[in-house]
C-alpha cells in the first residue's frame, strides 16, 4: 500500500492547462475515482502519475519516494504501479497466461506461474489460461487486463476508463469484482470515469475535476451532501442550485431568503449572496409552500418527474422534483424545501458550462 501525494502539479499541451497547479493526497489503501466531464484533465492526472506523461511543474511522490520533480523523474517501469487502459492492450498472438505473464520474465518460471494461476483465480478466470484474446467477450478480455496489472503485485492500481466498451451488465459485474479486488490486495487504487454512478458506487474517495483543478476530493456522501463549489453541487446527483440570500449564520445553519420568503438551511455561506443547492429528494409538494408551476413532465426510473420554476425567482433555472401522482404541464403547485445546501457564491461561475437541460422539446 502506497500513499500518493501531489503538489501543485502541472502539465500543458500548447496553450492549455490540462493540469492546473494541482495538490491532493490519495491515501495508502484508498480506492479514489477521478470524475468529470470530459476534457477536465483527470486522464492526464492519472497518466502523470503513472509517468506517462511529465509534469511542467510542481511534485509526486508515491508513498516517500519523490518520482516526479525538479530534475527529478522516475520512468514509468520504475515505478512499481500497474495501469489498465480502456483498450485492454493484450498481445493478440499471446494466450491468456502470456499475456499476465508477459512483464515477469525476471522471476524463476516456477514463480512466474505460480503468479499467473494466482492472478486468473483473483479475476474469476480459472482454466482460461490456453485462450487467445479473440476467443474471450469483452468482460474476459478486461479481467484478463486486471490480472496482467495484479500479477506485478503493485503498491498503486491505476485503471482509465477501463469500463468504458462494456455493456451496462457487465459494467456492474466489473464494479463489483474492482471492489473485491480492492478489498482483498489493500493496494492503493485510482481510478478514471466519466460516469459518476460508476464513481460513487465503487469509490471510497471521489475527485471532481474541471479546467484541470480538483474542485473536491471527498467521500461520495459528502460530495452529494456538502459540495464546496457550484460545480460540485449542480454536477453530482444532477443538482440544482438557485440564487439565494444569506441574512444570518450560527454554525452551520444559515437563514435565507428566497425572494420574498425566509427560511433556516443547513450551509457555510457568509451573509450575502449564497447558492442553494438542491436534489429532487429535497422537495416535496404541500398546499402552502413556495408558489411554482410545473413547466414539464417526463417519465424517469419509474416515476414522473416535474421540472418547476418558483414565481419568485423567475429567471432561475428549473428544479426537479418527483411525483408521486401524474401531474400536468402548467399545474400550479407549492412547494416545501426539506433539505440542500447554501453555498458562498464565489467569483468563478460554472453555470455556463452545466446549463439546466432544455425544458423545449427536441426538432424531430
Amino acid at each position: 500500500m502506497t500513499e500518493i501525494r501531489i503538489e501543485n502539479l502541472s502539465r500543458r499541451f500548447g496553450a492549455t492547462r490540462a493540469v492546473d497547479a494541482l495538490s491532493a493526497t490519495l491515501p495508502e489503501g484508498s480506492f479514489t475515482a477521478l470524475l468529470g466531464p470530459s476534457g477536465c484533465g483527470k486522464s492526464t492526472l492519472l497518466r502523470l502519475i503513472a509517468g506517462l506523461e511529465r509534469p511542467d511543474a510542481g511534485r509526486l511522490w508515491l508513498g516517500d519516494r519523490l518520482v516526479a520533480g525538479p530534475g527529478r523523474f522516475v520512468e514509468p517501469e520504475a515505478r512499481a504501479l500497474g495501469i489498465v487502459f480502456q483498450s485492454y492492450a493484450l498481445w493478440p498472438h499471446m494466450t491468456v497466461a502470456g499475456n499476465i505473464g508477459f512483464g515477469l520474465n525476471r522471476l524463476a518460471r516456477a514463480e512466474r506461474e505460480a503468479r499467473i494461476r494466482e492472478a486468473l483465480a483473483m479475476v474469476g478466470l480459472d482454466g482460461m489460461a490456453g485462450r487467445k484474446p479473440h476467443e474471450l467477450s469483452g468482460g474476459q478480455r478486461q479481467r484478463v487486463a486486471l490480472a496482467r496489472s495484479l500479477a506485478a503485485r503493485p503498491r498503486i492500481l491505476l485503471l482509465d476508463e477501463p469500463l468504458a466498451n462494456l455493456d451496462a451488465h457487465l459494467r456492474q459485474t466489473m464494479l463489483a469484482e474492482f471492489r473485491r479486488i480492492h478489498a482483498a490486495t489493500g493496494c492503493t487504487m485510482v481510478f478514471v470515469t466519466h460516469d459518476q454512478n460508476e464513481a460513487l458506487a465503487v469509490a471510497s474517495l471521489v475527485g471532481v475535476m474541471q479546467a484541470g483543478r480538483l474542485e473536491q476530493l471527498g467521500s461520495p456522501q459528502e460530495l452529494y451532501d456538502r459540495p464546496r463549489t457550484e460545480m460540485v453541487a449542480r454536477f453530482i446527483g444532477h443538482g440544482r442550485t438557485l440564487p439565494v440570500m444569506v441574512t444570518a449564520r450560527a454554525g452551520n445553519q444559515c437563514q435565507v431568503a428566497i425572494g420574498p420568503h425566509r427560511t433556516t438551511l443547513p450551509g457555510l455561506a457568509p451573509p450575502g449572496p449564497a447558492w442553494l443547492c438542491l436534489h429532487a429528494r429535497d422537495l416535496a409538494v404541500i398546499p402552502q409552500g413556495l408558489p411554482a408551476r410545473i413547466a414539464a413532465v417526463r417519465f424517469e426510473d419509474g416515476f414522473s418527474v416535474a421540472d418547476v420554476l418558483l414565481d419568485d425567482l423567475p429567471e432561475a433555472e428549473h428544479l426537479s422534483l418527483r411525483l408521486d401522482r401524474r401531474a400536468e404541464t402548467g399545474e400550479r403547485i407549492g412547494l416545501a424545501l426539506q433539505g440542500g445546501w447554501v453555498l458562498p457564491r464565489r467569483s468563478r461561475d460554472h453555470a455556463a458550462a452545466y446549463p439546466a437541460p432544455s425544458l423545449m422539446p427536441e426538432p424531430a
